[in-house]
């Protein structure tokens, strides 16, 4: 009995011996997983953070260069290279093929003729200035009005007399702005090319006449009937030898 005893024993322990093994085998494996993959991870986190510094030392350098070339355009642009020869600037060529404006009478139609389509449309009609031409105009009264400053203006083609405010459209102008003197337009040239040239026209106002200025027809006086006005009997009276 005692051999069997111990022969059980002894394969109890052997066992047991195995199993102890197996067991720290298991942990050694399981340690050296981690050891892995914790290295795994510390290499990964380390590419990581030189990704990123990588990543910032390149924005930084690019923001430098173009701040660089920024400073480097605005110094070459901001004057004149002075290690360049100067050469003058060009010299504006003028146009040629000025076109020339329709006379008053062809204008006068073509403002009819927009005034009825604004009425047959139901629109505003344009103003009669449209069919005048700045240089036909000329500035005899500028006054004060609740609405700003208004010009008195006439067409001396046709003999009529306009008010005007600042905005007033002409055929190759506009109305910019009344002064206490002078009146400022806007001019148009237009070229047979379809190219446009704007310039500021200025127009005084025009002056009594310097031959006679005590020639000014004053207030008319009410008479009764029947009775000749005494100025006209000292002037007949004066007319005769």
């Amino acid at each position: 009995m005692l051999p069997e005893v111990q022969h059980q024993r002894l394969l109890h322990n052997r066992q047991s011996n195995l199993k102890s093994e197996e067991r720290k085998k298991e942990v050694m494996k399981i340690m050296m997983h981690d050891k892995t993959t914790l290295r795994f991870g510390a290499g990964l986190l380390v590419r990581a953070v030189a990704l990123l510094v990588i990543g910032g030392a390149v924005s930084s350098a690019m923001a430098q260069v173009t701040q660089t070339s920024q400073t480097t355009k605005k110094r070459v642009y901001s004057g004149r290279d002075p290690f360049k020869r100067y050469e003058p600037p060009p010299v504006p060529v003028k146009r040629s093929g000025q076109v020339t404006p329709p006379p008053i009478e062809a204008r006068i139609d073509l403002y009819k003729a927009q005034k009825l389509a604004a009425m047959r449309a139901r629109m505003p009609a344009p103003k009669p200035t449209t069919a005048l031409l700045l240089s036909e105009l000329q500035v005899i009264g500028i006054s004060r009005t609740p609405r700003g400053y208004a010009a008195i203006v006439e067409a001396m083609p046709i003999k009529l007399s306009y008010v005007i405010y600042p905005g007033e459209p002409f055929y190759d102008g506009q109305l910019v702005a009344i002064e206490d003197s002078r009146l400022i337009f806007r001019r148009e040239v237009v070229f047979s090319d379809g190219h446009r040239e704007r310039s500021v026209e200025m127009k005084p106002l025009r002056q009594p006449n310097s031959v006679n200025p005590m020639a000014v027809s004053g207030p008319a006086v009410a008479t009764p009937e029947g009775e000749a006005p005494k100025n006209d009997e000292k002037a007949v009276a004066t007319a005769k030898p």
